[in-house]
């Protein structure tokens, strides 16, 4: 186990290492900021003194050296549009982001796990055809289309919820969020439904894919055989089985409503880290968005490695491979 992770972990610095590389250059290819941040009305000295200023006057190589230097010790830069650190930027993001992806996991998981579930059992049932057509048309219907028809839905036609910003922040125990106050609830609930209706779509599917392999295998016929009751064969033999590709699938998932939430936030103006990535490239805020992406990539990491653990707490085959690995 401790090998294991200490090989994670060694594998987690190389990968961060080489995304900061490509990411860095990758940002670089993409202009110059200097183009956009500095008038065409500037002087030809001024120009120069602020691209002096930007630190934009260094060779690439010379300009990621100080980058790296800085990040390995949490200094992100300054952010060349808001003349802020990148870090409190990204704070002052992060909870809505947190918030926004976080209502629309729990919305996909207690809906799509029982669904799934019971469409795996009954696959020819009236409910479990419905649950199949409803996750094919959740996969169809892009992303943006949902919002909107949310939006004319529900915040026009039937103006029954806000649109836009995240409503009522409030103070609890040291915790600040729109999620303690009911107007909160209210603006989150269109865009957390609208992100979470791909992801619901994907996890029932896999459920119910899951569901139905597993109630083919011998041991579940054999418990069935013995008579043992059909909800403990359910939960004890079947789900549980089931959650190892689901546990994959949720994690990946998860990781894509933290940091993927770009379309959803836009249509709905809601102020996370998905709508500022957006704002960034467009005026090319180069330390924003390096830090953005290699925050998304920090937090892949760190869901995959907890599935990892996961496997091995749910499927003893992992801790046996493990072992002889070892």
């Amino acid at each position: 186990m401790s090998s294991f992770v200490l090989q994670r972990l060694l594998q987690s610095v190389v990968v961060v290492f080489v995304l900061s590389v490509v990411l860095f250059v990758g940002v670089w290819l993409i202009g110059n900021p200097a183009d956009i941040l500095i008038s065409s009305e500037a002087s030809e000295a001024d120009r120069l003194a602020a691209i002096t200023a930007l630190g934009l006057d260094k060779p690439l190589w010379q300009q990621y050296l100080i980058f790296l230097g800085n990040a390995v010790q949490g200094d992100w830069g300054t952010s060349f549009v808001y003349k802020e650190p990148v870090t409190s930027i990204l704070l002052q993001r992060l909870p809505a982001s947190l918030e926004l992806g976080l209502v629309a996991f729990i919305i996909a998981i207690a809906v799509s796990v029982p669904a799934g579930l019971y469409s795996g059992l009954r696959p020819e049932s009236p409910l479990g055809r419905g649950v199949i057509a409803f996750s094919l048309i959740g996969v169809s219907i892009p992303t943006f289309w949902q919002g909107m028809l949310l939006i004319v839905a529900f915040g026009i036609a039937l103006p029954i919820l806000p649109v836009g910003d995240r409503g009522q922040v409030a103070t609890h125990f040291g915790i600040t969020t729109s999620l303690w106050t009911l107007d909160g609830w209210s603006h989150v609930v269109m865009p957390a439904f609208s992100l979470a209706l791909l992801k619901m779509s994907l996890l029932m599917r896999v459920t119910r894919a899951a569901t139905m392999e597993i109630s083919r295998l011998d041991f579940v016929k054999f418990a069935y055989a013995k008579g043992v009751r059909t909800r403990k064969v359910v939960v004890r033999h079947i789900l549980r089985n089931a959650l190892v590709p689901l546990i994959t699938v949720t994690g990946i998932e998860l990781a894509n409503l933290l940091a993927y939430g770009v379309i959803t936030e836009t249509v709905f103006s809601w102020p996370g880290l998905g709508k500022l990535l957006i704002n960034s490239i467009k005026v090319l805020d180069r330390p924003l968005i390096v830090a953005q992406l290699t925050y998304t990539a920090l937090l892949f990491i760190a869901i995959n490695f907890i599935v990892d653990i996961l496997h091995m707490a749910i499927d003893p085959r992992v801790k046996s491979v493990l072992r002889r690995a070892a």
